[in-house]
């Protein structure tokens, strides 16, 4: 037994940690807190020491002494039934959940599908519950990314509410991936090209919207307002949607959906319409998710790594709230498109 433990009583304390790595309290407080602003020899030298005395952090009184409750929201403004239904939300947890397998921080996950649960987690936020909060799936008009700003608190969002965004945020590229769409099927010798969007208060889906209508125009086609149909990102939106583009425009020859839970919804009308895909109406989708992977046949689809987004959430939001960083960075990770039998 060393000396250190006889001296505390049989269990090693920060103050000793410090002393054996030869560094002041603050500064091994800040190793074993996991922050970024030490050099990687006095990490070294703060990690040799609490290997060797055995020392283990003291969760309540570091959160305390911190003002920390080693916990993060992760908030997600739909309803349930919209939760559960889109792979999307699913694949975000997943990489928010690696990314903090290796740490201290608990996850509570919060659906705000109504007034009265906003007003709950607005109180619940307020009283600084959590250390910081990750934001899924948020609308333009959405108060929580202001209330989370007027508390100063650490947060990071899936997607912008708009171009000029101050919060920190990760997204795919929305855009780009639109456009590779239409390419691909204006290379299929596809011409009555439509497109079943997003909600328009959600900056992804005007995104993908942006990308949609310069593509068609860079490849010489007319624009048709008749060949846009907004929905929801639901199955039956896509299918709404659908209906509404084969009334308007019967001779429409491609469709690009969204979302895969959209273009699902899509393809049942064009089914229905004796309409058959690929070679009366070709399809693709967004997200490559297991709907594209399991459709019949098989949906072409813009894949965007959705896991990875969740990760890099999650570690954007750690270094903001262990630095107390006033960064917010805009971080746009790259979509590539997956051809299969649909187009």
């Amino acid at each position: 037994m060393t000396a250190a433990r006889v001296r505390s009583g049989g269990r090693p304390t920060l103050e000793e940690v410090a002393a054996r790595a030869g560094v002041g309290r603050g500064t091994a407080s800040r190793v074993i807190n996991g922050s970024p602003r030490v050099s990687a020899h006095t990490r070294e030298a703060v990690e040799a020491a609490v290997a060797e005395l055995g020392y283990v952090p003291n969760r309540a009184a570091r959160a305390l002494a911190g003002n920390r409750t080693d916990a993060i929201a992760l908030v997600v403004p739909e309803p349930e039934t919209r939760f559960f239904a889109e792979p999307y939300f699913s694949d975000i947890v997943r990489g928010v959940g690696a990314a903090l397998a290796d740490t201290d921080m608990q996850l509570l996950l919060t659906l705000v599908g109504n007034d009265r649960e906003r007003r709950r987690l607005a109180q619940y936020l307020t009283a600084h519950r959590v250390d910081g909060v990750l934001l899924v799936s948020v609308h333009a008009d959405d108060p929580l990314p202001d209330l989370l700003e007027q508390l100063g608190m650490p947060a990071v969002m899936s997607g912008r509410r708009w171009a000029s965004e101050t919060l920190a945020s990760v997204d795919s590229d929305n855009f780009g991936g639109a456009g590779a769409a239409v390419g691909h099927l204006v290379s299929r010798g596809r011409r009555a090209i439509a497109t079943i969007t997003g909600p328009r208060d959600v900056y992804g889906a005007q995104r993908r919207l942006d990308g949609y209508r310069e593509a068609m125009s860079g490849a010489g086609l007319e624009p048709d307002e008749r060949l846009i149909a907004p929905a929801d990102f639901t199955e039956e939106g896509g299918a709404r949607a659908m209906r509404e583009l084969l009334a308007r425009r019967p001779d429409v020859d491609a469709v690009f959906a969204a979302s895969d839970v959209m273009a699902a919804g899509a393809r049942q009308v064009l089914r229905e319409a004796g309409r058959r895909i690929p070679d009366d109406v070709a399809l693709i989708g967004f997200d490559d998710s297991a709907v594209a992977r399991h459709m019949d046949p098989a949906l072409t689809s813009v894949r965007q790594p959705i896991e990875e987004m969740g990760r890099t959430m999650a570690r954007v939001l750690l270094k903001e709230i262990a630095s107390e960083s006033q960064e917010r960075p805009q971080i746009v990770l790259p979509t590539e498109l997956v051809v299969r039998d649909s187009s």
